[in-house]
């Protein structure tokens, strides 16, 4: 017995020492637990609660507990520390996408150890406060999409360690501060549609670490700056819509990194294609609208990564480079609006290439044999010869627009109504609407079922989650009209949007031009911040300039009813809807931009004096358009307008409309 009590003591002693070790463990553990440093714990229940953030951060936890919700990578919102000492700091802080309101509290800067934060997609308003510049320790950065207003604050070139700032799609007014020139590790900068204007300073020119520099739609003046040239480290360039001057600096031929290079609607002087030489990275090249002039290098055929080429409305001249023949790699190939002539280079149409537009250029000869492989075809207001179309109807409608033989409708009709983008609907005032539901392509031209109007769309939504497509649809009904139906569908186009009334007799018109916005809405949300912004050409005449369609009608999917008159001299009409890279480009979503359009009725007023259909100053048609989905021929008309000056020469009338000057 006094052995079986020595052995149970024995025990008993060995589990009390046990537990008393697991006990003190257990507090040395708790001991070594660390926690936020209780300042920055303070400031962020100050920003939880003014941005009523409560049922998303509860912190009944400390905010550095790596076992919280909102401590993981992909958590929204998400904090997270650094804890390599005691205490531990808040090093990132996102509040994503989730439409917090309010302005940026000053509280937030006591924050002093963030390096990554990101509060893009959120309804902010009023200005960025200074104190912003002391976050010094600040890597990435992104206020883009909210409604920011006043100047960019000059103290953001404090942040010297910044890799990323986007302040993009916000109400900012006045220059960019050349303070942002001291950024010299910044890799990213987004600053499309932030509202800045002015000259880039030059300041800018220690940027020498910049890889993607988004700029477009803002007020930018002066000259494109020529040390751009020197960012070697230049991967992707974007400079659309602004008010920035020509010509493409020659040193832009050093930015031998490029993948994606975006410049359009440069104003004052003529840019060559000079400084493309050595840029073999090229994906996308859109230099769309930039008084280019002089040849198409035929290096260009050599950029074997090349999927996207826009040289279109531009003074380009010669032919189309033979090094162009099976550019395997290109997609897409817009060319039109140009002066290239010759023919065009065999072998030019790859089974890769999905579109091709070398509309309204002076080219001739035959329309290549490989022309079924390519989806979408536009040779409109071009001498291209195809009498190998199987589509009756097409070799038709060309027979009767060059007057070869008599048309049913030439010169005989007075109006034309199109439902644009939707199925035929009579008005409530009886206007019988066309059917306009055609499926175009990224270079199509769809001709009515009754020869009386044509419609033209050329371009693509490059980046555009949901696939290209080139209509818009709502099931809400659209108010401010007694014809909500008319207005729940439109056209819409990346680029440039063309109708065409034909056969019609000579005169003054009306035209009404339906819009409602249908795709942007006007919410409180961070959803509700696009602006979409497009001019209107009513035969060559600018009658539109940044026209936004939401701001006129008072909100989104309101109607609204534009009027004009104009003159029909030569049995056409040609309404333009052109984007000159303005509004923004993401809200909703990718590619929410260009024109739009609910439907269009024109009708004659007047007839014109003394004229008649013999008239030897009857415009003349003498092209052709070719629309090709699957390999299989849809539809084909002729819109390549001539002004008979005399029996022996003619002078094309309807032409660039887009390349008028500015008002």
């Amino acid at each position: 017995m006094p052995q079986f009590i020595h052995v149970l003591y024995c025990y008993s002693v060995m589990g009390f020492l046990s537990f008393t070790l697991l006990i003190l463990g257990l507090l040395q553990l708790v001991s070594a637990q660390q926690t936020t440093d209780p300042n920055e714990v303070a400031a962020l229940r100050s920003i939880i609660s003014y941005w009523n953030l409560g049922s998303k951060i509860n912190l009944t936890m400390d905010p550095c507990n790596q076992t919280a919700p909102w401590a993981t990578e992909d958590s929204n919102p998400r904090v997270a520390c650094d804890c390599t000492s005691n205490p531990c700091h808040i090093t990132h802080l996102k509040i994503y996408a989730l439409d917090i309101k309010g302005e940026i509290p000053k509280k937030l800067f006591e924050l002093k150890e963030l390096m990554d934060l990101n509060l893009g997609q959120n309804v902010l308003k009023g200005s960025v406060p200074a104190e912003i510049g002391q976050l010094s320790k600040m890597q990435y950065l992104s206020l883009g999409i909210n409604n920011l207003t006043g100047a960019v604050p000059s103290e953001l070139g404090n942040l010297t360690q910044l890799l990323s700032l986007s302040f993009s799609s916000n109400n900012f007014i006045g220059p960019l501060p050349k303070e942002l020139g001291n950024l010299t590790s910044l890799q990213q900068l987004y600053i499309d549609s932030s509202g800045v204007s002015g000259p880039i300073p030059e300041e800018f020119a220690n940027l020498k670490a910049l890889q993607i520099l988004w700029a477009s739609d803002n007020l930018l003046t002066g000259k494109l700056p020529e040390y751009f040239g020197t960012f070697t480290e230049f991967r992707d360039m974007r400079l659309q819509g602004t008010s920035l001057e020509g010509p493409i600096p020659s040193s832009f031929s050093a930015l031998t990194k490029l993948e994606d290079l975006r410049i359009g609607d440069l104003r004052g002087e003529d840019s060559s294609l000079d400084f493309l030489d050595n840029q073999t990275s090229l994906s996308t090249l859109s230099l769309r609208n930039c008084h280019l002039s002089g040849q198409i290098p035929e290096r260009l055929g050599k950029f074997t990564k090349l999927k996207y080429l826009d040289l279109s409305f531009n003074e380009l001249t010669g032919r189309i480079p033979t090094s162009f023949r099976g550019f395997s790699s290109l997609q897409f190939l817009y060319l039109g609006d140009n002066n290239l002539s010759g023919e065009l280079p065999e072998d030019i149409l790859t089974p890769e290439l999905i579109a091709l537009d070398v509309s309204f250029n002076p080219l001739s000869g035959n329309l290549p044999p490989q022309s079924s492989t390519t989806k979408s075809i536009n040779v409109i207001g071009t001498s291209i010869n195809t009498n190998g179309l199987q589509d009756n109807k097409a070799s038709g409608m060309l027979d009767c627009l060059q007057g070869q033989t008599k048309c049913k409708n030439k010169g005989s009709s007075t109006s034309f109504s199109i439902k644009s983008g939707g199925t035929a609907q009579t008005s409530a005032s009886g206007i019988k609407f066309d059917d306009d539901s055609e499926t175009l392509g990224s270079a199509s031209l769809y001709t009515s079922t009754n020869d009386r109007w044509a419609v033209s769309s050329t371009g693509n939504f490059i980046s555009n989650p949901n696939g290209n497509r080139y209509t818009a649809m709502t099931d809400s009904q659209i108010t401010g009209t007694l014809d909500s139906e008319l207005y729940k569908t439109s056209r819409v186009s990346p680029s440039s949007l063309r109708y065409y009334g034909l056969g019609l007799k000579n005169g003054k018109y009306s035209v009404e031009l339906h819009f409602a916005e249908i795709e942007m809405d006007d919410s409180l949300s961070w959803r509700g911040l696009g602006r979409r912004l497009f001019d209107v050409y009513v035969q060559g005449v600018k009658v539109l300039e940044d026209f936004n369609i939401q701001k006129e009608a008072g909100g989104s999917e309101k109607a609204l009813v534009r009027t004009f008159e104009t003159n029909v001299t030569n049995t056409i009409m040609e309404i333009h809807f052109f984007w000159a890279g303005k509004g923004t480009c993401c809200i909703p979503y990718q590619s929410t931009y260009g024109p739009l359009v609910s439907a269009i009725h024109a009708s004659q007023v007047s007839e014109a004096a003394g004229v008649s259909s013999n008239n030897k100053h009857v415009g003349r048609i003498v092209g052709i358009i070719v629309g090709v989905t699957a390999g299989v021929v849809i539809l084909s008309s002729v819109l390549y307008l001539w002004w008979k000056k005399d029996p022996q020469g003619h002078m094309r009338v309807l032409r660039d409309s887009p390349k008028k000057p500015l008002k």
